[in-house]
């Protein structure tokens, strides 16, 4: 079935109507203790088999077998190995590859192959091909290179998925279907069908000419428009103005969300027990889209590829691909060697109890065979380029062992944050507008995700749980203390979020250069912080540039933000003045609101202020941490009475215990002090 672009653009705006339908539909699996992946945890891998032959297969599977693997990934970025042509499929490989991971006793994650599409179908379908911003269309040179909102391009992805959930629907490895890969992406397009598709998408939000004028602010820089036809597209790598940069940001999420809507539509279909789980890149550079305000409509897991650097880049990600879901999470690509690099001893093992931390479920060691040819062919996996298994595969290994152990003593563990950070795709796109002469650029010095890690690392190193939401699309209620970390676009739904939470009893946190645009990324002429100065009982309105001396409490603290705000409170009471600016400013402030707090921070979220600020809320809203005290770069849960630790360092370290205990891992018995190795983990449990 053809989806013109009038039939596109409501699907994609419909969406959001199946929300609690979908929520509510009783064959979802989505938090379903009869589901047979529950209470399990799962080490496993990814797999191409598309280039190995049926001997090669069997002693793969063979390996992964040995290798205590319980789940294999397979079918992703591989359309044209199951439809070589248009209409003609061809599974005989597959069903081979399917019948002897069976007979392992290995399930499967079966993704619907939707990117990249074929060659076969750019070829007949040109509106699939991207044209790039001087009108340029380009050849499918590399992955991701697919227009998918063009109809053609729907239309089939949809017959590919009909045709393999059907297919495999009742064999007895599926375990769950995934959507695409790494979703969020690919990238946008600027063919004459996008920019009737997007007119059609502006129509539908702004309703008239006048609606759109206002929104985009044409009255300035003589840039009104006095017809539909004269809309074109904006420039996503600059110049234009930024209302116009964020619409085309918002367009393609929509359209994002509306394609992984046909699949999810097909599984809901041909697969109704089988739960939907895809890895997601939703903040992706190239395209991204709004998972944190739409998840409910097309997943039952987070799920994402993991490839951290770092402690708290790899926490805020866990915590960001979960929402507000109550399953846990699942790693469906997950860190083995490097792209170039065969990877450290250690480093996999380490962070897939690190993910165990976090509420996941399972890691996918990212892949199996390393690739002869392609994109990443010094990307190296578990087997090496010579078909020999890479020591990788032992440490593989080890992990699926681990996992075996754990999931009969609490794991995959359950999160129930009582603290939210706010966080939007909108807001990312707001604070980073295009074009060299965007002054919010100059305003925005601080990047929004450092904003961001800097209100999450203080309670990730405490142990304290965390959830990363959008306050538009989560119930509040859930939570104790929520935090708005440099929020520039703060929308009105948003907003009235906030004035409710705050108003029935719960505990805010705002930091500088928050709540300063509406939802068409205009300023707000209003005092700031637009919508919210009675629950902050304050008005910020000036701000300079200058590193503030704080004291909060018996803490000094020096901000490393040249950024801070000049605070007019009103009913607000001053919490903590700048030490070192004429008249000794309010550097943050405490507002009564209804039966809730309000507090405002006149500098950006950074960690020293960040860290006294929070502990000193978590203990007045009685939020306790999730696991014990640790060293600075070792992390620590509690799961059913025993304490899980990582440590996410290169160096030794020893961590203080209360008296003695076992490590159920090592089997070693510690007595005062635990002793974790660089990159070590251990479960201690209580010493009879």
């Amino acid at each position: 079935m053809h989806l013109f672009p009038k039939t596109l653009i409501a699907c994609a705006l419909s969406l959001a109507a199946l929300t609690n339908a979908l929520a509510q539909d009783a064959r979802s699996p989505q938090g379903r203790a009869d589901w047979p992946g529950a209470g399990q945890l799962f080490a496993g891998v990814n797999y191409q088999p598309v280039d190995r032959s049926l001997a090669q297969v069997k002693r793969d599977v063979a390996l992964m077998k040995q290798s205590g693997f319980k789940v294999v990934r397979m079918g992703d970025l591989a359309w044209d190995y199951f439809e070589p042509e248009e209409g003609k499929f061809d599974f005989r490989h597959f069903d081979a590859v399917m019948a002897e991971v069976h007979a392992a006793d290995i399930k499967v994650v079966l993704d619907i192959p939707g990117l990249p599409a074929p060659m076969w179908l750019h070829h007949k379908y040109p509106g699939v091909d991207i044209v790039n911003q001087t009108g340029t269309r380009l050849a499918p040179a590399e992955r991701y290179m697919d227009n998918t909102g063009d109809p053609d391009y729907r239309r089939l992805a949809i017959r590919m998925a009909d045709t393999l959930t059907k297919r495999y629907a009742q064999h007895p490895a599926l375990l769950a279907v995934g959507y695409d890969n790494e979703i969020g992406n690919s990238f946008m397009s600027y063919s004459e069908a996008d920019r009737k598709r997007f007119v059609e998408w502006l129509k539908k939000r702004y309703g008239s000419i006048d609606a759109l004028n206002k929104a985009w602010a044409t009255q300035r820089w003589s840039r009104r428009i006095g017809k539909w036809d004269e809309v074109r597209l904006p420039y996503a790598d600059g110049p234009g103005p930024a209302e116009r940069y964020l619409d085309l940001r918002r367009f393609w999420s929509d359209i994002t969300i509306a394609t992984i809507g046909d699949l999810e539509a097909v599984r809901r279909k041909n697969t109704p027990d089988k739960p939907a789980l895809s890895n997601y890149w939703d903040w992706s550079g190239r395209k991204g889209f709004d998972f944190l305000g739409s998840y409910r409509q097309h997943t039952t897991f987070g799920a994402m590829g993991f490839y951290a650097g770092d402690a708290i880049n790899g926490g805020w990600e866990t915590a960001l691909i979960k929402g507000g879901m109550t399953t846990p999470t699942w790693f469906n690509e997950f860190t083995a060697g490097g792209g170039g690099s065969y990877g450290s001893k250690g480093w996999s093992r380490m962070w897939a109890h690190f993910v165990l931390l976090m509420g996941g479920q399972a890691a996918l060691a990212w892949t199996y065979n390393s690739h002869l040819g392609g994109e990443e062919q010094a990307l190296m996996g578990l087997i090496d380029h010579d078909d020999r298994p890479s020591w990788r595969l032992g440490e593989w290994a080890r992990i699926a062992g681990d996992y075996a152990k754990l999931e009969k003593l609490g794991f995959p563990r359950t999160v129930e944050p009582k603290v939210a950070i706010a966080y939007s795709f909108e807001n990312v796109h707001a604070t980073s507008p295009n074009g060299p002469s965007s002054t919010v650029r100059q305003y925005i010095k601080t990047p929004y995700i450092k904003q961001a890690h800097g209100a999450f690392e203080p309670l990730l190193k405490d142990n304290i749980d965390v959830a990363v939401i959008k306050l538009s699309y989560e119930d509040l209620s859930r939570y104790r203390l929520v935090i708005l970390p440099g929020m520039y676009l703060l929308d009105k739904a948003s907003t009235e979020a906030v004035r409710q939470f705050v108003a029935n009893g719960g505990t805010v946190v705002m930091t500088a250069q928050s709540a300063k645009a509406d939802d068409n990324n205009q300023w707000h002429a209003t005092p700031k912080p637009g919508g919210l100065t009675d629950v902050f009982g304050l008005r910020t309105n000036e701000f300079y540039e200058g590193n503030g001396n704080l004291k909060l409490g018996d803490e000094e603290i020096k901000s490393t933000a040249a950024h801070f705000e000049v605070l007019e409170p009103s009913t607000a009471q001053v919490l903590a003045r700048f030490s070192n600016f004429d008249g000794q400013p309010p550097a943050i402030t405490v507002n009564r609101f209804g039966k809730g707090k309000a507090i405002y921070v006149a500098t950006l979220a950074q960690p020293q202020i960040m860290k006294p600020l929070l502990r000193q809320l978590c203990a007045e809203r009685g939020i306790e941490p999730a696991g014990p005290k640790t060293p600075d770069g070792v992390f620590a849960r509690t799961v059913d009475g025993r304490v899980l630790y990582v440590n996410t360092t290169w160096a030794p370290v020893e961590v203080p215990i209360a008296g003695a205990m076992k490590g159920v891992l090592g089997g070693q018995r510690w007595e005062g002090t635990l002793r974790l190795e660089a990159l070590g983990v251990e479960l201690l449990e209580g010493q009879n």
